[in-house]
């Protein structure tokens, strides 16, 4: 019998490195991913970013220096950061975050090509 889907993705540690400002996670089925917080903020699932639907999302600039200053747990399936630029209702379940390790490269491309588009920037 197989383990349910998602089953295999819950994490066995989570590490704030705040020089780096780097949130690392290490999965129960031995994937591990290291997440830049400006990553995890620009890819907030919060509505104020994400919009309510498609085509309503909101470009996040000038997000390069932030830091993660609270992380706190939401059940036993979550984590809610709080951001040092005061955004704080993203709540990231263990499969969203497990969805941006492995899509990170390609995430951060689109981030990054979306920020050139509108003339916009990191910092």
């Amino acid at each position: 019998m197989s383990a349910p889907l998602g089953a295999a993705r819950v994490p066995t540690a989570i590490t704030l490195h705040q020089k780096s400002r780097v949130l690392e996670i290490a999965f129960s089925d031995g994937r591990n991913f290291r997440l830049p917080y400006e990553f995890l903020r620009v890819y907030s699932p919060a509505a104020e970013v994400r919009g309510h639907g498609p085509g309503q999302e909101v470009l996040q600039t000038g997000k390069r220096n932030v830091e993660i200053r609270a992380l706190e747990p939401v059940g036993s399936y979550a984590v809610q950061p709080a951001f040092s630029d005061g955004h704080s209702t993203g709540i990231y379940s263990w499969d969203y975050l497990y969805e941006l390790g492995e899509n990170q490269d390609k995430l951060w491309a689109e981030y990054l090509a979306k920020l050139e588009k509108a003339g916009a920037a990191r910092d």
